[in-house]
């Protein structure tokens, strides 16, 4: 079926033992009685996601990978906050239930949320679906976005530390140099270029937002039975920051070398129409180019894949597909430093 999540048995590197984790869950998951029944959801590379079945219900687990982890890296308690402050805020997502970070319980810090049924496209091109449902979800997708950078963080609770406001890029930038040097494993030199020219050309904008980190469609949840966003999964690297960031990684796929007819032809907007439909949605100011923007969501999206690639080579993978991050680590790095060198405006918001 299109669009189908796929669980599987628990991976060998991420097993723990139920026993402790039922005993906590006990009195505090409305619902939950033992015996407990888990399953590893395929397809996520970061933090471990497992699906909890008892008592006849469902709920969705995630914890930290095991192993040695990068500084600020896995902020599964991060998804937590987020999460209960954006709850009944108009932007879909599950509700998180319970949060721990005793290690005792299943070896690292985890939370538990609701489970939302729907569907998970790795394809952003949505096989399967109509063009006239691929358009409909594509606008609602961009609608939601919009909705949640204009959400005032003080005033929904999001709690103090969360993120700073002002200085993101620069902020960004040093941080995702940092975590590529560290999972490094190839010289690339279109990546040493990208770092170097971003630290270098950071905008002066000060525009703050809630933003998701990693918004793209593979991260949402389709409606079973509607075209619209059913549930933002995966908000481990929400912060407070500049809202085109968000835009800008919601346009990677358009950099697939799909032409923009035939992204039409599908249903599917192009990188102009996305950013068009965004700023209308959202009432931002447009930019004046998006040149940055985009090397900087393919770099950090290069940067995010070394680190996938790495925990894998470590055997800490939160899935088998690591060996996929390398290859999209230099094409992500060469695609960024040819927008940079060709100087061009690849989507005008005007």
């Amino acid at each position: 079926m299109s669009g189908e999540v796929h669980i599987t048995d628990v991976r060998a590197a991420h097993r723990f033992d139920p026993a402790p984790l039922e005993r906590f869950l006990e009195g505090r998951l409305e619902g939950f009685a033992p015996p407990l029944s888990l399953r590893q959801f395929e397809g996520g590379q970061s933090n471990p996601t497992y699906l909890l079945e008892a008592a006849g219900r469902r709920w969705v687990l995630r914890k930290k990978p095991p192993g040695e982890l990068l500084p600020s890296a896995h902020q599964v308690g991060r998804e937590h906050q987020i999460l209960r402050a954006l709850e009944g805020r108009g932007v879909p997502v599950p509700r998180s239930l319970v949060h721990c970070t005793d290690p005792e319980v299943v070896g690292s810090e985890f939370f538990v949320m609701e489970w939302l049924p729907g569907r998970v496209f790795l394809d952003p091109l949505l096989p399967g679906v109509s063009p006239q449902d691929r358009r409909a979800i594509y606008e609602h997708y961009i609608d939601v976005l919009a909705r949640l950078h204009a959400l005032d963080p003080v005033a929904i609770g999001v709690p103090e530390g969360f993120g700073r406001p002002g200085n993101y890029y620069a902020r960004q930038v040093s941080r995702w140099t940092k975590q590529y040097q560290a999972s490094r494993t190839h010289d690339i030199p279109e990546m040493d270029n990208v770092m170097a020219w971003l630290a270098n050309h950071t905008p002066e904008d000060g525009r703050s937002a809630i933003v998701h980190g990693d918004y793209t469609l593979r991260n949402c949840l389709i409606d079973p039975k509607a075209p619209r966003i059913a549930g933002v999964l995966d908000w481990e690297l929400s912060t407070l920051g500049h809202p085109f960031a968000d835009v800008a990684h919601a346009c990677l796929f358009t950099f697939s070398g799909q032409s923009d007819e035939a992204f039409r032809s599908l249903g599917v907007p192009t990188r102009q129409e996305i950013i068009e439909r965004y700023v209308r949605a959202s009432g931002q100011e447009p930019a004046e180019g998006w040149t940055f923007y985009f090397a900087f969501a393919l770099f950090r999206i290069a940067a995010i894949n070394q680190g996938v690639y790495k925990r894998g080579l470590e055997g800490n993978a939160a899935s088998d597909h690591f060996m996929e991050a390398l290859p999209g680590v230099r094409a992500s790095a060469v695609r960024a430093w040819e927008l940079v060198r060709a100087g061009t405006d690849t989507g005008s918001a005007s």
